[in-house]
Parts: C-alpha cells; structure tokens; sequence
C-alpha cells in the first residue's frame, strides 16, 4: 500500500535523522544555529534518540502509517524548540535557526498527511483473532469458558465478569489507560461448540467476539479459536499506545489463550517468583531467574 510504504519512508528519514543527531551532535547544534545554548548536545542526543524510536516504530510495525502521529508530535516540539531560537538570536544563527525551521516545517507536513491517510485507512474496526489446542474435552472447555465468571482466571486484563442472566453479563477492565465498564450480551450460542456476543449498545465500549471449540487433529484434544473485533472510538490510539507496553490486543489475546490452557490443564496459571503475574509482555522487560513461587533455593 502507498500510505505504508510512505511511513516507511518516513522511518528511514527518522533513521538517518536520529544516527546524525548521535553521532554528530555539535554539528547539528551549529546547522540549527542553537550552537550557543547550554546543553544544546546534549538536547541532540536527546532528539537522536527521539528519532530511532519512531524508527523504529515505523519500520518494524505492520502498519506503519498509524505510528507518523508519533512523528507529528516530535515536529510540533522541534518547531517550538526552533521559533524560540530564531526569535532570540541574530546575524548568521539566526537565519541557520530559520531555515532549520522551514526544513522542519516542510517535513512535519509530510508527516501530517501520512498520519492523516493512516487514520482514514484504520477507520474499519480492529480485528483480532486467535487460537490454541487444549488437551482436554471439547465439553469441558466449553463449560469452563461458558460459565463467563471464569474469565477474569486467565484474562488478566478482566478484573471481574458478573452473569445478570443468562445471556447479559457485566464486565469490568482495566484499559491501557482508564478503567472500563460495560454490559456484554450473548448473540449466539451451540452448546458445546461456540459462544458470540457482544457490548450492550451504549454501554460506551463497542467490541464483540466469538469463540468456536472443535475436536483436535485425530481426536486429540481442543482447537478454541477466538475472533475479536474492537470499534469504540480512539481505539486506534488506545491500541497504539498499548503495543508500546507489549499489551496490544493481538498479543492479549494469544497471552490469554496461554494461561487459558495453562488453567484447563494443570488447574492454575504457571506462575513463578520471577514472573508471578504468569506469561505478560510488560513482564519481560525485567525478567529475572526464578524460584518457585512461596520458597527459595
């Protein structure tokens, strides 16, 4: 796709950027004309390492045009950064302050029109899907997942699932950024091989799902398949800033399907002292040799 492949060519901009910011930043300090402020090195670095962040933002991510907002953001602090320069400096910093600014202002524009054409293009819902094997009967992972108060035991993102009847429920969360709340109601069921459902209209939170159960291959366990689709609004966003965290849907889902097999059988969620909040992306980041939770070596 063109937007993409824009972003990505964003992405080897930031690149180039952000390794002339570290590798040279008197210089650039001295081509803005802000070579006469205290800590200006340092304020390059600063923007270098900026830069190789959306780098890698835009060049690693599937849809890297969602990410130029990152960039925009980085432009609006330049141009500010900049103004300010040009404003308070005369003769030749002065006019190497301004042309710094334009040169900034002609690729923040660039950078505005692909994170527009980005968001135009992630207008659809966001849709997840997933799946995994159990070894376990297909009538026994139905029942545990069907009774929704068991959710919450391998949803690690649920706080509490409330049955009112026996097709509502109420759901509370914790989201990238706010507690959530909403009612969910069961919009098909066959017992024993699938569940769909979805949020109570004005609840404020537009998502829905199905999960299927099929007999494994030669009879041999569970395939669960789990399809999610999220529309509430910002949900680009919310999505965006969660991936940063290792918490994008994608990966929650594929996480819960884990500690959901984990849970079917062997009783509970495999947890240790070095990760006692189970398999959870934001937990790798400070992983650290374990002992079995409640004794040590």
């Amino acid at each position: 796709m063109m937007t993409d492949r824009f972003a990505r060519a964003l992405g080897w901009t930031s690149l180039m950027l952000g390794t002339a910011h570290l590798a040279a930043p008197k210089a650039v300090a001295r081509l803005c004309g802000v070579d006469d402020a205290p800590g200006a090195t340092t304020v390059a670095r600063l923007v270098g390492g900026r830069e190789l962040l959306h780098a890698a933002l835009l060049l690693g991510a599937k849809n890297p045009a969602q990410w130029a907002w990152t960039r925009v953001a980085g432009d609006t602090m330049d141009l500010g950064v900049l103004g300010r320069a040009a404003a308070n400096r005369t003769g030749t910093r002065r006019a190497r302050a301004l042309a710094a600014l334009g040169v900034v202002a002609g690729i923040a524009a660039l950078d505005a029109a692909c994170a527009r054409r980005g968001t135009a293009k992630a207008k659809g819902p966001l849709q997840v899907r997933a799946s995994i094997t159990i070894n376990k009967p297909r009538e026994e992972v139905y029942r545990f997942w069907r009774d929704l108060e068991n959710l919450p035991s391998f949803m690690i993102h649920l706080d509490s699932v409330r049955t009112l009847d026996q097709r509502r429920s109420h759901w509370k969360a914790n989201g990238p950024i706010v507690r959530l709340e909403w009612e969910a109601e069961i919009i098909d069921e066959r017992a024993g091989d699938l569940i769909a459902w979805r949020s109570v209209p004005g609840t404020g939170i537009s998502t829905a799902g199905l999960v299927s159960f099929t007999e494994g291959p030669g009879g041999r366990g569970t395939v669960v398949d789990v399809s999610l689709e999220y529309g509430a609004p910002g949900r680009k966003l919310a999505a965006a800033v969660a991936r940063m965290f290792g918490e994008h849907p994608e990966q929650q889902v594929r996480d819960d399907l884990r500690r959901f097999k984990q849970v079917m059988e062997t009783g509970e969620v495999v947890r240790s002292e070095g990760s006692p909040e189970g398999h959870r992306a934001l937990r790798q980041l400070r992983q650290r040799p374990a002992q079995p939770i409640g004794g040590r070596a």
